[in-house]
């Protein structure tokens, strides 16, 4: 399998142009694609991006799920379209993705990386072409299925190798480069060493011999540092050059190189030279200011790196941060002031990924994205049924933007043409503006502004003001990844927004299946409370109840669904019902349990949930108690002893449909609490549970016992504030007065 692979790579790359290409192949892990074949590149510098879910929104990803080709000829599409992997790869190339299917069979993906053409669409001949090795691949996929064959990847990537590029020192050439001062080695596309002049050997130590046929970060391993990831990365996606400074031994000692590297289509020259050798270089002298001191793109950051070296992005892990290359002959301090401004969708996304609502997103864009740009203003407007509203603002005048809000898309203003167009619109100057806008009320006289629109996925979700205090111009390069963070900003809002509509709609599922009051009796007193975890976690299927059993019997219930949102907040409530339906049948405390687990395995939510249920003679206090995987009660004696019982348990419900669940019989005094509680209100991240419960059982046995609802309001509120608390609380409390 692997063979047929590697000719349909060789295949499309050659077809339409290609400088590298792949073919990522589905695996046995559900959802998951693989590189199978990678040509062109060396592998370990794009380890992020060997595994891929299909559900990530990356090119390879889409084109699995729908079948259909995505082909984005430049930078600028990819940003605007797939932001997330521009975010980890922000560098000039083209790419192509054909998925390879045979009827309703999907194999994978075949894939190409080419020079970009800005502006210019994939042909209607290469698209041909793409369509036709994916389609042939496809047929031979086919028959290894029909004939037994798994087609599915394991493992790592196979790498084919490059044509073996002319040594050159055979001839004229090779004898100029010899006159050379600075090292020159000729690079092939997986990074193995073809060439290297006579310097080489008296700047690098290695000779010739030691260095040809090697893989360049072996051979040279201060120079596969993961801060220089990212600029061979750039180098081999992109037809540019790139110059940077490189030390040559360990921090803070080792001498400091500069490095250029020419890409072409069968490799790289690499030429490094002592830091006054090359005139596109200018190392800083402050070692702050080296190239180091940022953060480079790479493959399995952090293992063996610097505190200086961060990490990279891949599709599967998420972003990570920091890319950042100077080019085009910038030196290091330049390099260092690109990587802070023009690539900052890492660092946006990194933070965009902590935001939950549209409030913290938006707040993430002002802290993230001014600063970066120098901007002073924000607005952020979201689209609702074809009328853009205001939902965020910083900068402007109090009031200046209100007459804007709840404007249709048919109105001729910059914040909505962008939307509707789908173009950023950037103004250098308010006049600038006042002149495409004739009669458009302006907040300022001078500054310029920039009008981008929030797409997610193709779909609309609002446009975003930059406001800035003085006229500017905005590169080519400033307005790419201003595009590309309109694209993340755009996802990170439709997440929000889908978050917001989920969490109401737990809330109040939650609000109506909680009992709103608590049945009152003669002997004993009961009250409870429920408090939803910290924003960023959904509502959770914590629930207590408190049952007339009949007979005289009392049932004091509670229990916790694994997972949070809408679907624990519904198996909460068919869970509730069960209990209720059992107990006021009268079912003995084991029977109760026990059906309520049959009935959640055969209702197959695909969760399970934990639960305490007691059955209590409020006349003489016996109460019988079985527990499900839930925490153990805490019980506060008349005289103020607290102590956590000791009840055996049986597994959580929705486990094992034979499960036991013993019973066990106990007193409640007259005077005495007994306190039912989920794990929200002792589990606190990084500590021992077992802490938490014997904080509970402090506060208890320190708290009046009556009156009760003030009891309950003081150990709730040391659960912590809602920002802080990182999941649901539940809390009963059951108190036995008069007489024995």
């Amino acid at each position: 399998m692997a063979e047929i692979l590697v000719r349909a790579t060789a295949e499309v790359v050659e077809a339409v142009g290609g400088y590298a290409g792949g073919a990522y192949l589905r695996s046995r892990s559900e959802g998951r694609l693989l590189i199978a074949v990678l040509a062109g590149l060396p592998a370990p510098l794009f380890r992020p991006w060997w595994r891929l879910h299909v559900n990530r929104p990356y090119p390879a990803g889409e084109a699995y799920r729908t079948g259909r080709s995505v082909l984005l000829p430049d930078a600028e599409t990819a940003m605007r379209r797939f932001p997330q992997l521009m975010a980890g790869l922000p560098f000039p190339f083209a790419s192509l993705y054909e998925p390879v299917v045979a009827g309703a069979e999907r194999f994978g993906v075949l894939f190409v990386l080419r020079p970009a053409t800005p502006g210019v669409p994939v042909g209607a001949a290469d698209r041909k072409r793409l369509r036709g090795a994916a389609a042939r691949l496809a047929q031979r996929l086919a028959a290894l299925t029909a004939a037994g064959e798994p087609v599915v990847w394991e493992g790592d990537p196979v790498v084919v190798p490059a044509s073996a590029a002319p040594e050159g020192s055979a001839g004229s050439a090779g004898a100029a480069v010899d006159r050379m001062v600075q090292a020159v080695l000729s690079v092939d596309r997986e990074g193995r060493i073809g060439f290297a002049n006579t310097a080489a050997k008296a700047l690098l130590g290695p000779g010739r011999p030691q260095l040809c046929g090697r893989i360049l970060w072996e051979a040279l391993p201060w120079l596969g540092h993961p801060a220089y990831e990212d600029h061979f990365r750039a180098v081999l996606l992109a037809s540019e050059p790139v110059h940077f400074a490189a030390r040559r031994g360990t921090p803070p000692g080792g001498e400091w190189l500069s490095v250029g590297l020419y890409p072409g289509r069968g490799g790289v020259t690499v030429v490094i030279g002592a830091a006054g050798h090359h005139s596109s270089v200018d190392p800083a002298p402050d070692p702050a200011a080296r190239p180091d001191a940022g953060a480079g793109a790479g493959p399995d950051a952090g293992a063996g790196a610097g505190p200086e070296a961060a990490a990279g992005a891949g599709p599967d892990a998420g972003p990570r941060a920091g890319p950042g290359a100077g080019r085009g002959g910038a030196g290091p301090a330049l390099a260092a002031e690109q990587t802070s401004s023009l690539y900052r969708p890492v660092a946006l996304a990194i933070a965009l990924t902590e935001a939950v609502t549209a409030r913290q997103v938006s707040a993430v864009v002002t802290d993230e994205l001014l600063p970066a740009f120098g901007g002073r203003q924000l607005a952020i407007y979201l689209l609702s049924e074809r009328h853009l509203h205001l939902a965020w603002e910083t900068g402007f005048p109090q009031g200046f933007l209100d007459r804007f809000d709840g404007v249709g898309l048919d109105v001729r203003l910059p914040g909505v043409e962008t939307l509707t167009t789908g173009r950023p619109l950037f103004f250098e100057s308010m006049q600038h503006l006042a002149a495409a806008y004739p009669g458009i009320p302006l907040d300022a006289h001078v500054g310029a502004r920039a009008f981008l629109p929030l797409i997610a996925s193709g779909r609309p979700v609002g446009s975003c003001i930059l406001g800035f205090d003085t006229p500017r111009g905005f590169s080519a390069e400033e307005r790419t990844v201003l595009t590309a963070l309109a694209g993340l900003i755009a996802q990170a809002l439709e997440r929000a927004q889908r978050y917001d509509s989920e969490a109401a709609l737990a809330r109040g599922l939650q609000s109506a299946l909680l009992p709103h009051r608590l049945p009152e009796y003669a002997n004993v007193a009961t009250v409870g409370r429920y408090l939803p975890g910290a924003v960023g976690m959904d509502v959770g299927g914590d629930w207590y109840d408190v049952i007339d059993a009949g007979s005289g019997l009392l049932a004091l219930v509670i229990g916790d669904v694994q997972g949070h949102g809408v679907a624990a907040a519904a198996t909460m409530g068919q869970l509730r019902s069960a209990v209720r339906a059992f107990a006021l049948g009268g079912e003995p405390p084991e029977q109760v349990v026990g059906g309520t687990n049959r009935l959640l395995i055969d209702l197959d939510p695909g969760q399970f949930a934990s639960c305490c249920y007691v059955e209590l003679d409020p006349e003489s206090g016996r109460a019988r108690a079985v527990r499900a995987g839930h925490p153990q009660p805490l019980l506060r004696h008349p005289d103020g002893r607290t102590e956590v019982l000791d009840l055996p348990g049986g597994v959580v419900l929705g486990i094992a449909a034979d499960a036991v669940y013993p019973v066990t019989e106990l007193c409640l005094e007259p005077g005495a609490v007994l306190a039912l509680y989920t794990d929200g209100l002792v589990e606190t991240p990084g500590a021992d549970i077992d802490l938490g419960v014997e904080r509970l059982r402090a506060a208890l046995a320190a708290a009046r016992p009556s009156p009760l609802t003030e009891t309950a309001d003081r150990l709730v509120g040391g659960a912590g504030s809602g920002a802080a608390r990182p999941d649901d609380v539940a809390l009963l409390l059951a108190s036995r007065a008069g007489a024995a």
